[in-house]
């Protein structure tokens, strides 16, 4: 399953996946498997990078179109 949302913040934000994949201690290609599905997203993953965009773990996993993160 890909995550819509995920690369489109990224790309949105001009951010390569090299970056992101550096602020998880991930290798690029494995930042690029958890947009498209191939490797599932942990929480500790999800959690980093709602915090790193600021926006909902459910904006990320395109369950809503909202990114606020609701308190």
């Amino acid at each position: 399953m890909q995550f819509k949302n995920l690369r489109a913040i990224r790309e949105d934000r001009d951010i390569k996946q090299k970056e992101i994949a550096k602020i998880l201690n991930v290798s690029q290609n494995t930042y690029s498997q958890y947009e498209t599905g191939v490797i599932a997203l942990t929480a500790e993953v999800l959690i980093k990078l709602s915090a790193f965009y600021g926006v909902s773990i459910d904006y990320l996993l395109d369950q809503t179109d909202n990114p606020k993160i609701s308190k």
